[in-house]
């Protein structure tokens, strides 16, 4: 259905928590389809939707659905776009899928079970010093967390070898877990948007580790390359 409807005009846009943070009817509709099948295959789950879709529930385990990670770009018709659904219990999550429809490609986890892309296992980049790393970040809808973010980005920067933003954590956290970038970092998240990206990372041999204060961050890469961008990112925030 996405795909469908993947460069044709945007329809029932509106505005979410900023100007610039927009949802459409292609994430309403995404979310709502993936709602009905897991309450139909899995009724005694919880579930929690980015768009609202959300269900208490018997089991022990939740569903954490984000329709259409990176709205904008799927509105503009940038091709880096991502559905993230996870299922989770009471030890984090359990399963987890980043379907990346532009170029057909699937990553999967589950805990215990390692990270695969199209079938293929997946490994984090490992050995990379942080001067020679690829690094991931993402930016806040709001102007003041946005500010805050690029005075952030000059301590980063220059200790880096560069950075870059596609604009869906879904996917930042599938390449880091593939190895297409040595690492990522960024505040502002909301679960949806990690679900099930943090468990591929984790699963391909690589760490999360959550960024101390608010609002709400994490970092993601190989365990050594963690611990460094932890340091630096912490020491910047102090500088700001």
């Amino acid at each position: 259905m996405l795909v469908e409807r993947f460069g044709a005009p945007a329809r029932g846009v509106a505005l979410k928590s900023s100007a610039t943070d927009m949802v459409s009817d292609a994430d309403r509709l995404a979310e709502r389809a993936i709602a009905e099948l897991i309450r139909r295959e899995r009724p005694a789950d919880g579930l929690l939707g980015e768009e609202g879709a959300a269900a208490g529930g018997s089991s022990g385990r939740r569903w954490v659905v984000d329709p259409l990670d990176g709205t904008t770009n799927y509105l503009y018709g940038f091709p880096v776009w991502a559905v993230s659904v996870a299922v989770e219990d009471a030890d984090g999550p359990l399963a987890g899928v980043v379907l990346d429809p532009t170029r057909d490609e699937l990553f999967v986890a589950s805990r215990g079970g390692g990270a695969t892309l199209n079938g293929q296992p997946l490994s984090v980049r490992h050995g990379t010093p942080l001067e020679e790393s690829l690094i991931a970040t993402g930016f806040a809808y709001g102007a003041d967390g946005r500010a805050q973010q690029a005075r952030l980005l000059q301590q980063v920067l220059p200790r880096v070898r560069d950075i870059r933003r596609a604009g869906a954590a879904a996917i930042d956290l599938a390449w880091v877990a593939a190895g297409r970038v040595d690492g990522y970092y960024e505040r502002g998240l909301k679960p949806w948007d990690w679900a099930a990206g943090r468990l591929l990372v984790s699963e391909a041999g690589g760490e999360v580790a959550e960024l101390r204060g608010e609002p709400v961050g994490l970092v993601a890469g190989a365990p050594a390359l963690v611990q460094d961008l932890l340091r630096l990112i912490h020491a910047g925030e102090r500088q700001r």
